[in-house]
């Protein structure tokens, strides 16, 4: 495609574990966070698909090439334009935040890739993404996506509360961590409220925005509540940890999953990484950010997010450092046991 900037290499993209974002504005540096918690703590090979306004895409390149070949060795990247297939794209490009909608048109433009993770650039991995990759293949015959509930307890949820439209369920999902498998989507005949028939993907996304465009608060996320609510076979849900907000912390601790094994991955939606309402979610932010590629992990990563977390204990989600530390801490012992496992095995050669 025109402007589009191909830079995957082997191995071939059905090896890759294919991670989506949506970078437009002032995003670049949260996205190349989130980027980089990906980097991390990943196994297998990542393919990142970065889709950008062209004013950020130089930035990006320097950037992302500046990582140490260590890291970059783990990860391909393609670069593409913000282009929308159907409908208005001046539209599409107001709904809610700039560019967001672009995320209901990846089965169209990523023809060639079979699943996806797609999170938004406010997302941090404290664990693989090996992890929630593997879900893909809990998926029964009919899903083809999985999301997270927008809310625990209906009764102070968003949707349950206040939607004038139809969404998934009783609290409605959060698509800010929503993993694809776009073959089934492409595939699929959507049942909807405009026709008798079904629709595909592409056909029935721009007639239900413009059928509930008056009512929808949440932009694109509205919209795949509004398709999820009509196909509610369609969707796998998974638990709370893997899309952790402010809003399973700020209100008491209201998510089990995060209580028993920890967050794997870690949502600082509402902003809460540049101001300080939550400065547990800003102390992880920054530690990330500013940790030095190839330092120890523990000793330039975990102890400082450790003492930064001592600062937020009078707040409702500084009370729960064991939630924010379980998986980050599980994980980075993992890393250590395959390195010594992979050090030992050479040496015992000679």
């Amino acid at each position: 495609k025109p402007g589009e900037q191909k830079h995957l290499k082997e191995p071939p993209s059905s090896q890759c574990m294919h991670l989506a974002v949506v970078a437009c504005g002032d995003r670049l540096e949260e996205t190349l966070i989130m980027l980089k918690s990906a980097v991390l703590f990943s196994n297998r090979r990542l393919c990142f698909h970065i889709f950008s306004e062209d004013s950020l895409k130089p930035e990006f390149e320097k950037k992302l090439q500046a990582w140490p070949s260590s890291y970059t060795k783990k990860f391909g990247y393609n670069i593409y334009p913000i282009t929308f297939s159907v409908g208005n794209a001046q539209e599409w490009k107001k709904l809610f935040k700039p560019c967001a909608a672009q995320r209901l048109f990846l089965p169209v433009i990523l023809k060639d890739v079979d699943s996806l993770l797609y999170v938004d650039t406010d997302v941090l991995f404290l664990r693989p993404i090996d992890d929630i990759w593997h879900i893909l293949k809990e998926f029964n015959s009919t899903q083809l996506a999985a999301m997270a509930p927008e809310h625990e307890i209906p009764k102070i949820g968003w949707y349950s509360r206040f939607a004038r439209h139809p969404y998934y369920g009783t609290a409605g999902v959060n698509s800010g961590v929503m993993l694809m498998n776009l073959t089934r989507i492409r595939s699929t005949q959507f049942k909807n409220s405009m026709i008798p028939s079904g629709l595909t993907w592409e056909e029935m996304l721009y007639p239900l925005y413009q059928k509930y465009k008056n009512y929808i608060t949440w932009g694109d996320q509205d919209l795949l509540n509004i398709i999820f609510y009509f196909n509610p076979e369609c969707l796998y849900v998974f638990p709370c940890q893997w899309n952790y907000r402010p809003d399973h912390c700020m209100y008491g601790s209201n998510c089990k999953g995060a209580e028993e094994e920890g967050v794997s991955i870690l949502h600082g939606n509402r902003g809460v990484y540049h101001d300080d309402k939550q400065p547990t979610f800003k102390a992880l932010y920054e530690v990330i950010r500013d940790f030095p590629f190839e330092d120890n992990l523990f000793q330039s990563l975990y102890y400082p997010l450790q003492s930064k977390f001592l600062d937020t204990v009078h707040t409702l989600c500084g009370r729960i450092p064991q939630v924010f530390l379980k998986q980050i801490e599980k994980t980075m012992k993992k890393v250590y046991e395959n390195r010594v496992i992979v050090y030992l095995g050479a040496n015992h050669r000679y």
